[in-house]
């Protein structure tokens, strides 16, 4: 499984935590606060250039702190 098979929806979910972040008016500092993790971290995560990966975990604690369902963040919105 190559990794630049999945590139552009790991690019899209990046953007959309950015993006749900934003509308719920929130920094990275306080997300990361809420869900626990480094203000560093979640700046890792909403890079598109970041090659890391995330957690299932991860994710499903951001869309919880984002009062969205998980599935939104692998939705592209207009």
């Amino acid at each position: 499984m190559s990794k630049e098979k999945y590139e552009k929806q790991f690019m899209e979910l990046c953007l959309n935590i950015k993006y749900y972040r934003n509308k719920k008016g929130l920094t990275q500092a306080q997300l990361a606060e809420r869900i626990n993790i480094s203000p560093q971290q979640i700046s890792r995560i909403e890079s598109i250039n970041c090659p890391g990966s995330t957690s299932i975990y991860t994710l499903f604690a951001i869309a919880e702190a984002l009062e969205i369902e998980v599935a939104q963040l692998f939705t592209t919105h207009s």
